[in-house]
C-alpha cells in the first residue's frame, strides 16, 4: 500500500501487523526565518507608497535592516514629492489662461505617466536586489537609513 495510512480504514500502517510503509515521509522541518525576503520587503516598500513605506519603518525585523530602511524612506519621499507636484499643478491650471492651461495639463499627464513608470521601475529594481538612488531623494534616504 502506498503511503502511511490504509486507504480503506485510515489506520496507520505501523499499527497493522506485519505491514511496512513503502515510502517513509520525512518529518517537516520548521521554518527558522518566517517572513519576507529582503528583496521582497524592499519592493513592497514601494507598493503602497506612503503606507507601506511607513509600515516597513515601524515593523520590527525590517526596520533594523539598512537596505529596507533606505527603500522605505525613499518610497515615502518619492510619494510626497509626487503628490506635492500634483497639488502645485492643479491650482496653477485653474489660474492660467486656457492656452497655457492646456500645456500645463499635458505636462501633468507627462508627470503622472513618468511617475508611474518610475514607481514601477523602483519596485522592480528593489526586487532584483539593486539599489536605485534618486538624485536628491536618494541622498536624503541614504543618510536617514544610516547607509
Amino acid at each position: 500500500m502506498p503511503g502511511r495510512f490504509c486507504p480503506k480504514c485510515g489506520t496507520a500502517l505501523s499499527m497493522i501487523a506485519g505491514a511496512t510503509p513503502v515510502m517513509a515521509m520525512p518529518a517537516p522541518v520548521p521554518v527558522a526565518n518566517a517572513g519576507l525576503t529582503e528583496n521582497a520587503a524592499a519592493a513592497l516598500c514601494y507598493l503602497g507608497g506612503l503606507i507601506t513605506g511607513i509600515l516597513f519603518l515601524v515593523i520590527a525585523p525590517y526596520n533594523q535592516n539598512p537596505r529596507i530602511k533606505f527603500h522605505a524612506i525613499q518610497s515615502i519621499l518619492f510619494n510626497l514629492v509626487w503628490t506635492l507636484a500634483w497639488f502645485v499643478l492643479i491650482p496653477m491650471g485653474m489660474l492660467l489662461p486656457s492656452a497655457l492651461s492646456l500645456l500645463l495639463s499635458l505636462f501633468s499627464l507627462l508627470l503622472w505617466g513618468g511617475g508611474v513608470c518610475l514607481w514601477l521601475f523602483l519596485m522592480w529594481k528593489a526586487y532584483q536586489g539593486q539599489t536605485l538612488s534618486l538624485p536628491v531623494i536618494g541622498a536624503v534616504a541614504r543618510q536617514q537609513a544610516g547607509k
